[in-house]
């Protein structure tokens, strides 16, 4: 197992240290570092997460690898919502988007942790029905639902949505 991690935990460390870096270091903690300071503290986060990953397979039960798998897949599906209705349109209020990112994220952990993390397949019961489906799907439909349940309300009670930044020339082609 630990041959076969490594190259997975090198990607994530080095796209751990850049998001480290770029999205926490430089725009809150250091807004005028250098590039030597920059790489620096990328090289510092990468290998801490080297070294949180190799703690991971030495000291943990193997058995927590399948279930990290499990809750991987019921989380980073979470996201979706938020990448095509926030990224790509203004239908959905970012407060919502967020509430709804939380539901899903929570709903999935719960599923998974009352299957024991045995099975993906979670059997959905609602008015005598058993419903079997994956649970990334069942808590992706509620992460939804609340994005577009809560719109309304956070529109209705004035919550700021954000300021668009984008403009007219981010969607002509460039000039030659």
């Amino acid at each position: 197992m630990a041959i076969g991690a490594l190259v997975p935990a090198a990607i994530m460390s080095i796209a751990a240290a850049n998001l480290w870096t770029r999205n926490i270091y430089r725009e809150y903690l250091n807004p005028a570092c250098s590039a030597a300071q920059e790489s620096g503290q990328a090289k510092a986060a990468s290998l801490v997460v080297k070294f949180g990953a190799l703690l991971f397979v030495l000291l943990l039960p193997s058995s927590y690898a399948i279930n990290f798998q499990l809750l991987g897949g019921v989380w980073i599906i979470q996201i979706l919502p938020a990448l095509l209705f926030g990224l790509y349109t203004r239908w959905l209020h970012r407060g919502a988007l967020i509430a709804g990112w939380a539901t899903g994220m929570l709903v999935g952990t719960l599923m998974a942790l009352d299957l024991h993390f045995a099975s993906a397949v979670f059997p959905l019961r609602a008015f005598g029905w058993t419903v079997p489906g994956y649970a990334a799907l069942y808590a992706l439909l509620a992460n939804i639902a609340v994005a577009l349940l809560a719109t309304p309300l956070l529109r209705a009670l004035r919550v700021a949505d954000g300021t668009d930044h984008t403009r007219r020339e981010d969607y002509l082609p460039a000039s030659e």
